[in-house]
């Protein structure tokens, strides 16, 4: 697998086919393993880059540098770095708190922006958010991360025949680095857009599922903040779409990537 030096670290990456550029990142304490199943599908008509951010899979784990603002000047450099003028960025999770804040800092590089199961304010969403930060802080110090591992796949895949998916996630995520991970969800808990989103007028779509932990009309209350923005709610799905819906998913993004 190729890797890129940027911004003093090491990104671990893969790219496949020809074409525009669709650049997908993954959401917290998992890997560029998210997207296992938009790699093959797009990229019979895209560029598709799949990459491990900072202090994830196989990329550098600093012992203090994380927040999502250096992961942001991460995938600009990234991007520089393989001369890509222009991409579609896609970001789970995590990966779509870096890619708003690409978005709003660096609105030049992007031809569309995907925001999968994620908002734009992970400092202000009042009890979901005080609650998730106190209870997974709380959960890690006491359990560690192979127990919260275990907890949050279930969580994400807990119906029997999801028993695969949710054993291959817990895998990844309780192969994570412990001062990595943790560093990593507090920045990210403290990071928000603000005011900046309504400055966003890159053509947008937000795909929420309808059983993730936030609701769809959280999701729904800051699409309407944004300039250029569509909203797809996709059925029986749960935080990871594009891990359990992945035909319902990829048929969404093709939909809107043709302007359909």
């Amino acid at each position: 697998m190729p890797i890129l030096q940027v911004n003093t670290i090491e990104l671990d990456y893969e790219a496949y086919g020809e074409g525009q550029v669709l650049l997908l990142l993954h959401g917290l304490g998992s890997t560029k393993k998210d997207w296992d199943a938009q790699v093959p599908f797009f990229s019979k008509n895209y560029k598709v880059i799949a990459l491990d951010l900072r202090g994830h899979g196989n990329s550098t784990k600093p012992k203090s540098d994380y927040g999502v603002e250096l992961m942001t000047e991460d995938v600009k450099q990234f991007l520089d770095q393989l001369n890509i003028k222009k991409a579609t960025i896609v970001g789970f999770s995590m990966g779509g708190a870096v890619a708003f804040e690409m978005a709003a800092k660096h609105p030049e590089y992007l031809d569309n922006l995907v925001i999968v199961n994620s908002g734009p304010d992970f400092n202000n969403m009042g009890e979901i958010g005080e609650e998730l930060l106190q209870s997974r802080t709380h959960y890690l110090e006491t359990k560690g991360l192979a127990q919260l591992a275990k907890e949050i796949s279930f969580n994400m895949f807990p119906e029997d025949h999801q028993i695969e998916l949710r054993n291959q996630f817990e895998e990844r995520c309780k192969n994570n680095d412990y001062n990595a991970y943790y560093n990593s969800f507090v920045t990210l808990m403290a990071w928000g857009l603000g005011d900046r989103i309504k400055e966003i007028s890159t053509r947008t779509l937000v795909v929420a599922s309808d059983m993730d932990y936030t609701p769809v009309s959280f999701k729904e209350d800051y699409v309407q903040k944004l300039p250029n923005a569509s909203l797809s709610v996709i059925k029986n799905s749960r935080h990871g779409v594009v891990i359990d819906q992945p035909e319902a998913f990829n048929l969404e993004l093709q939909k809107f990537l043709n302007h359909e």
